[in-house]
């Protein structure tokens, strides 16, 4: 956005912050879903929950000059928040079904 047209609130949900926040917020919608369902326990999401909070911009950039993809090194940072129930984040998704809801 340019920011001489741009509100505060407009631009934090626009900023690589807000982005990456819309991320994290449909990964754990999805993990909720996998857990009603039975697919993934639901006391790891529970714990995902309670530890996941959206990575820095700086961190995904790093993690991003090996990965080559936003999205992976996304799931990367998160993962480093997590223990062994960090392997449920991404479940059954595509990075579009990610990046797209998160616009929506």
């Amino acid at each position: 956005m340019i920011a001489r047209y741009s509100r505060p609130e407009m631009s934090r949900v626009w900023s690589e912050e807000g982005k990456l926040a819309g991320w994290l917020e449909v990964e754990l919608a999805a993990l909720d879903g996998w857990a009603e369902l039975g697919a993934v326990p639901a006391e790891d999401v529970a714990a995902i929950r309670a530890k996941a909070v959206p990575p820095t911009a700086a961190r995904v950039s790093e993690i991003e000059l090996t990965t080559d993809h936003d999205l992976a090194a996304f799931v990367d940072a998160v993962g480093e928040q997590l223990g062994p129930e960090g392997r449920w984040v991404h479940y059954g998704l595509t990075s579009s079904d990610v990046v797209d809801t998160a616009l929506a």
